[in-house]
């Protein structure tokens, strides 16, 4: 039988490689802030994007945003070094299996800079336009390479969108809503069992 200083290894050692297997599914290119700003009757969506230690981006390195609701056209900005495409659909990242509405747009940046951007460090802030402010939780992919063999990766991850639509908001109450329907049965209960009486 097992003691417990036994258990206790064992479940370090299993806390350890799920810490460890978290970092390597969050290597890459990460959105690690999004703010949602007024911005002349739209909100402004802006992304701010790191690249983690360990990787580096290289020219021809980029990142998708998937479906992003209610675009302004022609308000994206990126930072310097960096171009825009935008698709209904794709692109297809060998290991990732983003969701992708085809009637929502695609935003694809791609590094064109000469020199490759080193991890851990922001990559700028990257911003759009939107008619919507609420949002929806949407896939972001991106390949970027190792720095210790120049081996590509490919990563997904999710971040906020604009909430288009097309996608309807979640319809599963709030546990507060829940609260006081729960508190709102007996006493209507209660009030009709004294009418009864009356």
């Amino acid at each position: 039988m097992m003691g417990r200083m036994g258990k206790n290894l064992m479940l370090a050692a299993a806390a350890f490689a799920a810490l460890a297997a978290g970092s390597t599914a969050r290597a890459g290119l990460i959105p690690v802030q999004v703010s949602v700003t007024p911005d002349g009757g739209n909100q402004r969506w802006t992304y701010a994007v790191v690249v983690t230690t360990d990787v580096q981006v290289n020219p021809g390195d980029s990142f998708t945003i998937y479906d992003f609701g209610g675009l302004v056209p022609g308000t994206v900005a990126t930072p310097v070094g960096w171009n825009l495409g935008m698709d209904l659909s794709g692109p297809a990242r060998p290991g990732t299996n983003p969701a992708d509405d085809p009637s929502l747009v695609n935003f694809t940046f791609t590094f064109t800079g000469d020199t490759p951007l080193p991890g851990s460090a922001g990559l700028g802030n990257f911003s759009a336009l939107s008619s919507f402010s609420d949002h929806a939780t949407s896939d972001f992919t991106s390949s970027s390479h190792r720095q210790v063999d120049g081996r590509l990766e490919n990563n997904i991850t999710t971040t906020d969108v604009p909430l288009g639509l097309d996608v309807p908001p979640s319809q599963t109450p709030e546990p507060a809503s829940l609260a006081l329907l729960a508190l709102g049965i007996p006493a209507a209960g209660l009030v009709r069992l004294v009418r009864r009486r009356k």
